[in-house]
Protein backbone atom coordinates (compact mmCIF):
# COMPACT_ATOMS: atom_id res chain seq x y z
CA UNK A 1 0.00 0.00 0.00
CA UNK A 2 1.92 2.98 -1.34
CA UNK A 3 -0.22 5.61 0.43
CA UNK A 4 -0.16 4.00 3.85
CA UNK A 5 1.37 6.43 6.34
CA UNK A 6 4.45 5.76 8.42
CA UNK A 7 4.20 7.01 12.00
CA UNK A 8 6.79 8.99 13.96
CA UNK A 9 6.82 10.95 17.21
CA UNK A 10 8.50 14.06 18.50
CA UNK A 11 8.56 15.92 21.81
CA UNK A 12 9.11 19.68 21.62
CA UNK A 13 9.44 21.60 24.87
CA UNK A 14 10.41 25.24 25.36
CA UNK A 15 12.82 24.16 28.12
CA UNK A 16 14.79 21.92 25.73
CA UNK A 17 16.89 24.79 24.44
CA UNK A 18 20.05 24.30 22.38
CA UNK A 19 20.96 27.98 22.08
CA UNK A 20 20.07 31.29 20.52
CA UNK A 21 20.50 31.03 16.75
CA UNK A 22 23.10 33.43 15.37
CA UNK A 23 21.39 34.97 12.29
CA UNK A 24 24.70 34.70 10.43
CA UNK A 25 24.06 30.96 10.05
CA UNK A 26 21.93 32.07 7.07
CA UNK A 27 24.87 33.78 5.38
CA UNK A 28 26.08 33.30 1.83
CA UNK A 29 29.14 33.75 -0.36
CA UNK A 30 30.17 35.70 -3.47
CA UNK A 31 33.47 34.85 -5.13
CA UNK A 32 35.01 36.36 -8.25
CA UNK A 33 34.13 33.16 -10.08
CA UNK A 34 32.06 32.59 -13.22
CA UNK A 35 29.06 34.92 -13.35
CA UNK A 36 28.69 35.43 -9.60
CA UNK A 37 29.94 39.02 -9.78
CA UNK A 38 29.96 39.97 -13.48
CA UNK A 39 26.51 39.15 -14.82
CA UNK A 40 25.30 38.16 -11.36
CA UNK A 41 25.29 41.02 -8.86
CA UNK A 42 26.96 43.49 -11.27
CA UNK A 43 25.78 44.18 -14.80
CA UNK A 44 25.87 47.91 -15.64
CA UNK A 45 23.96 47.47 -18.93
CA UNK A 46 21.11 45.50 -17.37
CA UNK A 47 17.66 47.19 -17.47
CA UNK A 48 17.40 46.99 -13.66
CA UNK A 49 20.97 48.18 -12.95
CA UNK A 50 21.33 51.05 -10.49
CA UNK A 51 23.78 53.95 -10.87
CA UNK A 52 26.60 51.73 -9.54
CA UNK A 53 25.90 48.91 -12.00
CA UNK A 54 24.22 46.50 -9.57
CA UNK A 55 21.24 44.47 -10.70
CA UNK A 56 18.23 45.54 -8.66
CA UNK A 57 16.31 42.35 -9.50
CA UNK A 58 19.10 40.33 -7.86
CA UNK A 59 19.26 42.67 -4.86
CA UNK A 60 15.49 42.21 -4.40
CA UNK A 61 15.87 38.42 -4.30
CA UNK A 62 18.79 38.64 -1.84
CA UNK A 63 16.68 40.91 0.38
CA UNK A 64 13.85 38.38 0.17
CA UNK A 65 16.22 35.71 1.54
CA UNK A 66 17.23 38.09 4.38
CA UNK A 67 20.89 37.14 4.01
CA UNK A 68 22.70 38.60 7.07
CA UNK A 69 26.34 38.26 5.91
CA UNK A 70 28.15 37.48 2.64
CA UNK A 71 31.70 36.12 2.45
CA UNK A 72 33.93 37.84 -0.14
CA UNK A 73 36.02 37.78 -2.43
CA UNK A 74 36.84 34.05 -2.14
CA UNK A 75 37.20 31.19 -2.09
CA UNK A 76 40.11 29.86 -4.07
CA UNK A 77 40.38 33.18 -5.89
CA UNK A 78 41.57 35.03 -2.78
CA UNK A 79 44.77 32.97 -2.48
CA UNK A 80 46.44 34.85 -5.37
CA UNK A 81 44.43 38.10 -5.17
CA UNK A 82 46.02 41.51 -4.71
CA UNK A 83 43.27 43.57 -3.10
CA UNK A 84 44.93 46.83 -4.22
CA UNK A 85 44.01 45.94 -7.84
CA UNK A 86 40.31 46.40 -6.98
CA UNK A 87 40.32 49.91 -5.47
CA UNK A 88 40.74 53.40 -6.92
CA UNK A 89 39.59 54.72 -10.31
CA UNK A 90 38.16 51.90 -12.41
CA UNK A 91 39.94 53.00 -15.56
CA UNK A 92 43.29 52.55 -13.80
CA UNK A 93 42.65 49.04 -12.51
CA UNK A 94 44.75 46.25 -14.04
CA UNK A 95 43.40 43.17 -15.73
CA UNK A 96 44.97 40.08 -14.18
CA UNK A 97 45.25 36.36 -14.82
CA UNK A 98 43.04 34.84 -12.15
CA UNK A 99 44.77 31.57 -11.35
CA UNK A 100 42.17 29.70 -9.31
CA UNK A 101 39.60 29.49 -12.11
CA UNK A 102 41.92 30.40 -15.04
CA UNK A 103 39.95 33.43 -16.21
CA UNK A 104 40.78 37.10 -16.76
CA UNK A 105 39.84 39.30 -13.80
CA UNK A 106 38.92 42.87 -14.86
CA UNK A 107 38.82 44.22 -11.27
CA UNK A 108 35.83 46.43 -12.09
CA UNK A 109 34.34 45.25 -8.80
CA UNK A 110 36.52 45.36 -5.70
CA UNK A 111 36.32 46.00 -1.98
CA UNK A 112 34.47 49.34 -2.06
CA UNK A 113 31.99 48.27 -4.71
CA UNK A 114 31.20 45.11 -2.80
CA UNK A 115 30.61 47.09 0.40
CA UNK A 116 28.23 49.33 -1.57
CA UNK A 117 26.40 46.29 -2.89
CA UNK A 118 26.16 44.72 0.58
CA UNK A 119 24.58 47.90 1.96
CA UNK A 120 22.05 47.93 -0.88
CA UNK A 121 21.24 44.26 -0.18
CA UNK A 122 20.87 44.81 3.61
CA UNK A 123 23.75 42.49 4.44
CA UNK A 124 27.17 42.60 6.10
CA UNK A 125 30.53 41.67 4.60
CA UNK A 126 32.70 38.76 5.75
CA UNK A 127 36.09 39.58 4.24
CA UNK A 128 38.79 37.05 3.38
CA UNK A 129 42.50 37.87 3.26
CA UNK A 130 45.12 36.28 1.01
CA UNK A 131 47.35 33.90 2.96
CA UNK A 132 48.42 32.04 -0.19
CA UNK A 133 50.74 34.36 -2.13
CA UNK A 134 50.67 37.08 0.53
CA UNK A 135 50.38 37.38 4.29
CA UNK A 136 50.65 39.67 7.31
CA UNK A 137 51.42 42.90 5.48
CA UNK A 138 48.65 42.78 2.88
CA UNK A 139 46.12 41.68 5.53
CA UNK A 140 46.89 44.48 8.00
CA UNK A 141 46.90 47.04 5.18
CA UNK A 142 43.52 45.91 3.86
CA UNK A 143 42.09 46.04 7.38
CA UNK A 144 43.50 49.55 7.90
CA UNK A 145 42.04 50.60 4.52
CA UNK A 146 38.60 49.21 5.47
CA UNK A 147 38.27 49.98 9.18
CA UNK A 148 40.62 52.75 10.32
CA UNK A 149 38.91 56.16 10.63
CA UNK A 150 41.63 58.26 8.97
CA UNK A 151 44.93 60.05 9.34
CA UNK A 152 47.07 57.17 8.02
CA UNK A 153 48.24 56.15 4.57
CA UNK A 154 45.73 53.36 3.86
CA UNK A 155 42.73 54.95 5.59
CA UNK A 156 43.36 58.24 3.79
CA UNK A 157 43.67 56.34 0.52
CA UNK A 158 40.16 54.98 1.14
CA UNK A 159 38.95 58.51 1.72
CA UNK A 160 40.56 59.66 -1.53
CA UNK A 161 38.58 56.89 -3.25
CA UNK A 162 35.35 58.50 -2.06
CA UNK A 163 34.70 56.59 1.18
CA UNK A 164 35.01 59.07 4.04
CA UNK A 165 33.65 56.71 6.69
CA UNK A 166 35.29 53.37 7.52
CA UNK A 167 33.54 50.21 6.32
CA UNK A 168 33.74 48.61 9.80
CA UNK A 169 33.93 45.04 8.50
CA UNK A 170 33.91 42.88 11.61
CA UNK A 171 34.30 39.26 10.42
CA UNK A 172 37.51 38.21 8.64
CA UNK A 173 38.69 34.88 7.20
CA UNK A 174 42.38 34.07 7.59
CA UNK A 175 42.82 32.64 4.09
CA UNK A 176 40.88 29.90 2.35
CA UNK A 177 41.30 26.10 2.17
CA UNK A 178 45.03 26.36 2.79
CA UNK A 179 45.32 22.57 3.08
CA UNK A 180 44.20 22.08 -0.54
CA UNK A 181 46.75 21.15 -3.26
CA UNK A 182 44.56 23.12 -5.71
CA UNK A 183 45.24 26.28 -3.67
CA UNK A 184 47.84 28.78 -4.85
CA UNK A 185 50.23 28.90 -1.88
CA UNK A 186 49.09 25.67 -0.18
CA UNK A 187 50.52 25.32 3.32
CA UNK A 188 51.26 22.52 5.74
CA UNK A 189 49.30 22.69 8.99
CA UNK A 190 52.37 24.05 10.79
CA UNK A 191 53.07 26.68 8.10
CA UNK A 192 49.46 27.82 8.05
CA UNK A 193 49.08 27.81 11.83
CA UNK A 194 52.14 30.03 12.29
CA UNK A 195 51.18 32.43 9.49
CA UNK A 196 47.55 32.66 10.60
CA UNK A 197 48.61 33.35 14.19
CA UNK A 198 51.00 36.15 13.23
CA UNK A 199 48.48 37.64 10.78
CA UNK A 200 45.76 37.54 13.43
CA UNK A 201 48.07 39.19 15.95
CA UNK A 202 48.80 42.08 13.56
CA UNK A 203 45.16 42.48 12.52
CA UNK A 204 43.99 42.62 16.14
CA UNK A 205 46.51 45.41 16.78
CA UNK A 206 44.93 47.40 13.93
CA UNK A 207 41.35 46.71 15.08
CA UNK A 208 40.80 44.80 18.36
CA UNK A 209 37.04 44.57 17.67
CA UNK A 210 37.21 42.15 14.72
CA UNK A 211 36.33 38.46 14.74
CA UNK A 212 38.62 36.00 12.96
CA UNK A 213 38.03 32.67 11.22
CA UNK A 214 40.89 30.16 11.13
CA UNK A 215 41.00 27.74 8.15
CA UNK A 216 39.77 24.25 8.83
CA UNK A 217 40.02 21.35 6.40
CA UNK A 218 38.68 21.87 2.87
CA UNK A 219 36.31 18.96 3.42
CA UNK A 220 35.97 15.94 5.68
CA UNK A 221 37.55 13.63 3.06
CA UNK A 222 40.92 15.39 3.16
CA UNK A 223 43.68 12.93 4.17
CA UNK A 224 44.80 15.35 6.92
CA UNK A 225 41.33 15.73 8.48
CA UNK A 226 41.02 16.22 11.49
CA UNK A 227 44.73 16.41 12.34
CA UNK A 228 44.83 19.68 10.33
CA UNK A 229 42.32 21.21 12.77
CA UNK A 230 44.27 19.97 15.80
CA UNK A 231 47.65 21.21 14.58
CA UNK A 232 46.50 24.62 13.26
CA UNK A 233 44.45 25.31 16.39
CA UNK A 234 47.57 24.71 18.49
CA UNK A 235 48.62 28.09 17.03
CA UNK A 236 45.37 29.96 16.41
CA UNK A 237 43.14 28.84 19.30
CA UNK A 238 43.52 31.99 21.40
CA UNK A 239 43.49 34.50 18.49
CA UNK A 240 40.67 33.06 16.35
CA UNK A 241 36.96 33.04 17.18
CA UNK A 242 35.88 30.42 14.65
CA UNK A 243 37.26 27.56 12.61
CA UNK A 244 35.89 27.03 9.10
CA UNK A 245 34.19 23.94 7.65
CA UNK A 246 33.53 23.39 3.94
CA UNK A 247 31.44 20.59 2.44
CA UNK A 248 29.59 19.91 -0.82
CA UNK A 249 27.49 16.89 -1.74
CA UNK A 250 26.32 15.35 -5.00
CA UNK A 251 24.28 12.44 -6.31
CA UNK A 252 26.52 11.10 -9.05
CA UNK A 253 25.22 7.55 -8.59
CA UNK A 254 21.56 8.57 -8.89
CA UNK A 255 20.73 6.89 -5.56
CA UNK A 256 18.16 9.23 -4.04
CA UNK A 257 17.73 7.42 -0.72
CA UNK A 258 21.48 7.44 -0.13
CA UNK A 259 21.75 11.06 -1.29
CA UNK A 260 19.13 12.32 1.17
CA UNK A 261 21.12 10.67 3.99
CA UNK A 262 24.26 12.69 3.26
CA UNK A 263 23.33 15.30 5.85
CA UNK A 264 24.33 12.58 8.34
CA UNK A 265 27.86 12.91 6.98
CA UNK A 266 27.61 16.65 7.68
CA UNK A 267 26.44 15.84 11.21
CA UNK A 268 29.50 13.63 11.75
CA UNK A 269 31.79 16.31 10.27
CA UNK A 270 30.45 18.95 12.70
CA UNK A 271 30.73 16.60 15.70
CA UNK A 272 34.31 15.67 14.79
CA UNK A 273 35.38 19.32 14.47
CA UNK A 274 33.71 20.19 17.80
CA UNK A 275 35.51 17.26 19.47
CA UNK A 276 38.84 18.38 18.02
CA UNK A 277 38.30 21.99 19.14
CA UNK A 278 37.40 20.82 22.64
CA UNK A 279 40.48 18.58 22.77
CA UNK A 280 42.69 21.62 22.07
CA UNK A 281 40.69 23.65 24.60
CA UNK A 282 41.42 20.99 27.25
CA UNK A 283 45.04 20.67 26.20
CA UNK A 284 45.56 24.43 26.50
CA UNK A 285 43.53 24.70 29.73
CA UNK A 286 41.61 27.39 27.87
CA UNK A 287 38.38 28.96 29.08
CA UNK A 288 37.10 29.90 25.64
CA UNK A 289 34.99 27.84 23.26
CA UNK A 290 35.98 27.69 19.61
CA UNK A 291 32.91 28.24 17.43
CA UNK A 292 32.32 26.92 13.92
CA UNK A 293 31.94 28.86 10.69
CA UNK A 294 30.48 26.51 8.07
CA UNK A 295 31.35 29.07 5.45
CA UNK A 296 30.96 26.89 2.36
CA UNK A 297 28.14 24.37 2.06
CA UNK A 298 25.80 23.26 -0.71
CA UNK A 299 25.12 20.71 -3.42
CA UNK A 300 27.72 20.82 -6.21
CA UNK A 301 28.17 18.22 -8.94
CA UNK A 302 25.82 18.92 -11.88
CA UNK A 303 28.12 21.27 -13.79
CA UNK A 304 31.44 19.44 -13.38
CA UNK A 305 31.60 18.09 -16.93
CA UNK A 306 30.74 21.30 -18.81
CA UNK A 307 33.19 23.29 -16.67
CA UNK A 308 36.03 21.24 -18.16
CA UNK A 309 35.17 22.58 -21.63
CA UNK A 310 35.60 26.31 -20.85
CA UNK A 311 38.39 28.12 -22.71
CA UNK A 312 40.95 29.63 -20.31
CA UNK A 313 41.42 33.38 -19.73
CA UNK A 314 37.97 34.49 -20.85
CA UNK A 315 36.04 37.06 -18.78
CA UNK A 316 33.23 35.81 -16.51
CA UNK A 317 32.36 32.60 -18.38
CA UNK A 318 29.49 30.49 -17.01
CA UNK A 319 31.22 28.28 -14.42
CA UNK A 320 29.77 26.00 -11.74
CA UNK A 321 26.23 26.78 -12.92
CA UNK A 322 24.49 23.79 -11.36
CA UNK A 323 20.78 23.62 -12.21
CA UNK A 324 19.27 22.21 -9.05
CA UNK A 325 16.69 19.46 -8.83
CA UNK A 326 13.86 18.90 -6.37
CA UNK A 327 15.89 16.27 -4.51
CA UNK A 328 18.75 18.78 -4.14
CA UNK A 329 16.33 21.11 -2.33
CA UNK A 330 15.48 18.33 0.13
CA UNK A 331 19.14 17.69 0.93
CA UNK A 332 19.68 21.45 1.38
CA UNK A 333 16.76 21.49 3.86
CA UNK A 334 18.40 18.69 5.87
CA UNK A 335 21.76 20.49 5.83
CA UNK A 336 20.03 23.56 7.29
CA UNK A 337 18.32 21.38 9.91
CA UNK A 338 21.68 19.86 10.84
CA UNK A 339 23.28 23.25 11.44
CA UNK A 340 20.33 24.49 13.51
CA UNK A 341 20.60 21.42 15.73
CA UNK A 342 24.21 22.53 16.37
CA UNK A 343 23.42 26.23 16.83
CA UNK A 344 25.34 26.23 20.12
CA UNK A 345 28.58 25.86 18.12
CA UNK A 346 27.79 26.64 14.45
CA UNK A 347 27.45 30.43 14.60
CA UNK A 348 28.24 31.41 11.00
CA UNK A 349 27.43 29.55 7.79
CA UNK A 350 27.56 30.55 4.13
CA UNK A 351 25.60 28.81 1.43
CA UNK A 352 28.06 28.75 -1.44
CA UNK A 353 27.30 30.64 -3.48
CA UNK A 354 24.59 33.27 -3.86
CA UNK A 355 24.13 34.06 -7.56
CA UNK A 356 24.71 31.87 -10.69
CA UNK A 357 27.60 29.87 -9.22
CA UNK A 358 26.12 26.82 -7.39
CA UNK A 359 23.46 29.27 -6.28
CA UNK A 360 19.82 29.70 -5.20
CA UNK A 361 19.49 32.70 -7.56
CA UNK A 362 20.14 32.49 -11.31
CA UNK A 363 20.27 35.22 -13.94
CA UNK A 364 20.36 35.62 -17.69
CA UNK A 365 22.79 38.27 -18.90
CA UNK A 366 20.54 41.16 -19.89
CA UNK A 367 17.48 39.14 -18.88
CA UNK A 368 15.55 37.69 -15.99
CA UNK A 369 16.57 36.51 -12.53
CA UNK A 370 14.84 33.47 -11.06
CA UNK A 371 14.71 31.13 -8.09
CA UNK A 372 16.30 27.69 -8.14
CA UNK A 373 14.69 24.81 -6.23
CA UNK A 374 17.11 25.28 -3.31
CA UNK A 375 15.94 28.89 -2.88
CA UNK A 376 12.85 27.79 -1.00
CA UNK A 377 14.16 25.85 2.03
CA UNK A 378 16.85 28.54 2.39
CA UNK A 379 14.24 31.32 2.24
CA UNK A 380 11.80 29.85 4.77
CA UNK A 381 14.49 28.75 7.22
CA UNK A 382 16.24 32.14 7.05
CA UNK A 383 13.04 34.16 7.48
CA UNK A 384 11.31 31.99 10.11
CA UNK A 385 14.29 30.24 11.73
CA UNK A 386 15.18 33.17 14.00
CA UNK A 387 15.14 32.75 17.76
CA UNK A 388 16.16 29.80 19.94
CA UNK A 389 16.82 26.35 18.51
CA UNK A 390 15.03 23.66 20.49
CA UNK A 391 16.22 20.08 20.78
CA UNK A 392 13.43 17.82 19.50
CA UNK A 393 13.25 14.32 20.99
CA UNK A 394 12.57 12.24 17.88
CA UNK A 395 11.30 8.70 17.52
CA UNK A 396 11.27 7.82 13.82
CA UNK A 397 11.42 4.66 11.73
CA UNK A 398 14.72 4.31 9.91
CA UNK A 399 16.23 2.88 6.76
CA UNK A 400 19.64 1.75 5.55
CA UNK A 401 21.26 3.00 2.34
CA UNK A 402 24.48 2.24 0.50
CA UNK A 403 26.67 4.43 2.72
CA UNK A 404 24.51 4.97 5.82
CA UNK A 405 22.72 2.87 8.42
CA UNK A 406 19.80 3.86 10.64
CA UNK A 407 18.78 6.91 8.62
CA UNK A 408 15.65 8.46 10.24
CA UNK A 409 12.86 9.14 7.74
CA UNK A 410 12.01 12.21 9.82
CA UNK A 411 14.69 14.92 9.83
CA UNK A 412 13.56 17.99 11.83
CA UNK A 413 14.73 21.22 13.38
CA UNK A 414 12.63 23.39 15.71
CA UNK A 415 12.84 27.12 16.44
CA UNK A 416 11.10 29.06 19.19
CA UNK A 417 10.79 32.83 18.88
CA UNK A 418 9.72 34.01 22.32
CA UNK A 419 9.37 37.65 21.28
CA UNK A 420 6.94 36.78 18.47
CA UNK A 421 5.39 33.95 20.52
CA UNK A 422 5.99 31.68 17.55
CA UNK A 423 7.03 28.03 17.24
CA UNK A 424 8.31 26.75 13.90
CA UNK A 425 8.88 23.11 12.96
CA UNK A 426 11.00 22.41 9.87
CA UNK A 427 10.81 18.78 8.76
CA UNK A 428 12.10 16.73 5.86
CA UNK A 429 10.40 13.41 5.08
CA UNK A 430 13.07 11.23 3.48
CA UNK A 431 10.62 8.42 2.73
CA UNK A 432 10.40 8.11 -1.07
CA UNK A 433 7.04 6.33 -1.09
CA UNK A 434 5.02 7.03 2.04
CA UNK A 435 3.75 10.04 3.99
CA UNK A 436 4.89 10.46 7.58
CA UNK A 437 2.26 11.05 10.22
CA UNK A 438 4.11 12.73 13.07
CA UNK A 439 2.67 13.19 16.56
CA UNK A 440 4.43 16.18 18.11
CA UNK A 441 3.99 16.81 21.83
CA UNK A 442 3.72 20.60 22.17
CA UNK A 443 2.04 20.77 25.60
CA UNK A 444 4.49 23.42 26.81
CA UNK A 445 3.10 25.73 24.10
CA UNK A 446 -0.38 26.03 25.51
CA UNK A 447 -2.69 28.33 23.60
CA UNK A 448 -0.74 28.11 20.34
CA UNK A 449 -2.46 27.46 17.01
CA UNK A 450 -1.31 26.44 13.55
CA UNK A 451 -1.12 29.47 11.27
CA UNK A 452 0.72 27.96 8.30
CA UNK A 453 1.90 24.62 6.92
CA UNK A 454 4.13 25.06 3.86
CA UNK A 455 5.05 22.01 1.76
CA UNK A 456 7.68 21.56 -0.94
CA UNK A 457 6.91 18.37 -2.86
CA UNK A 458 7.19 17.02 -6.39
CA UNK A 459 6.57 13.66 -8.07
CA UNK A 460 9.78 14.07 -10.06
CA UNK A 461 13.02 13.94 -8.04
CA UNK A 462 14.82 15.51 -11.01
CA UNK A 463 12.38 18.42 -11.59
CA UNK A 464 14.16 21.78 -12.03
CA UNK A 465 13.31 25.46 -12.29
CA UNK A 466 14.36 27.51 -15.32
CA UNK A 467 13.81 31.11 -16.40
CA UNK A 468 10.06 31.58 -16.75
CA UNK A 469 9.43 27.94 -15.84
CA UNK A 470 9.01 27.28 -12.13
CA UNK A 471 8.30 23.57 -11.78
CA UNK A 472 9.30 23.30 -8.11
CA UNK A 473 7.68 25.72 -5.70
CA UNK A 474 6.03 25.42 -2.29
CA UNK A 475 2.33 25.40 -1.52
CA UNK A 476 0.47 26.32 1.67
CA UNK A 477 -1.95 23.36 1.74
CA UNK A 478 -0.09 21.26 4.29
CA UNK A 479 -2.19 19.03 6.53
CA UNK A 480 -1.65 19.53 10.26
CA UNK A 481 -3.87 20.08 13.28
CA UNK A 482 -3.73 20.46 17.06
CA UNK A 483 -5.41 17.92 19.30
CA UNK A 484 -5.20 18.15 23.10
CA UNK A 485 -1.58 19.37 23.38
CA UNK A 486 -0.48 17.34 20.42
CA UNK A 487 0.40 18.69 16.98
CA UNK A 488 -0.28 16.12 14.27
CA UNK A 489 1.59 16.79 11.05
CA UNK A 490 1.07 14.82 7.85
CA UNK A 491 4.28 15.18 5.84
CA UNK A 492 3.82 13.96 2.26
CA UNK A 493 6.27 11.39 0.88
CA UNK A 494 9.62 12.82 -0.18
CA UNK A 495 8.87 16.38 0.99
CA UNK A 496 10.04 19.35 3.02
CA UNK A 497 7.62 21.02 5.44
CA UNK A 498 7.37 24.09 7.65
CA UNK A 499 4.64 24.27 10.29
CA UNK A 500 4.32 27.63 12.00
CA UNK A 501 2.38 28.00 15.25
CA UNK A 502 1.54 31.25 17.02
CA UNK A 503 0.04 32.11 20.39
CA UNK A 504 -3.70 32.58 19.87
CA UNK A 505 -5.41 35.95 20.39
CA UNK A 506 -2.14 37.84 20.16
CA UNK A 507 -2.66 41.42 18.97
Amino acid sequence: MANETVKAKMVVDKEFQISEIDPRVYGSFIEHLGRAVYGGIYEPDHPTADDKGFRQDVIDLVKELQVPIVRYPGGNMVSAYNWEDGVGPKEDRPKRLELAWRVTETNQVGTNEFVDWAKAANTDVMMAVNLGTRGIDAARNLLEYCNHPGGTYWSDLRKSHGYENPHNIKTWCLGNEMDGPWQVGQKTAYEYGRLAYETAKAMRLVDPEIELVSCGSSNSNMPTFPSWEAETLEHTYEVADYISLHQYYGNRSGDTANYLAKSMDMENFIQTVIATCDYIKAKKRSKKNMYLSFDEWNVWFHSNEQDREIDPWTVAPPQLEDVYTFEDALLVSSMLNTMLRHSDRVKVACMAQLVNVIAPIMTENGGAAWKQTIFYPYFYTSVYGRGVALNPVVSSPKYDSKDFTDVPYLDPSVVYNEEKEELVVFATNRHLEKPLEVDIDVRSFEGYEVVEHIVLENEDAKAVNLAGQENVKPHANGESYLDDGKLVGIFPKFSWNMIRLKKANRN
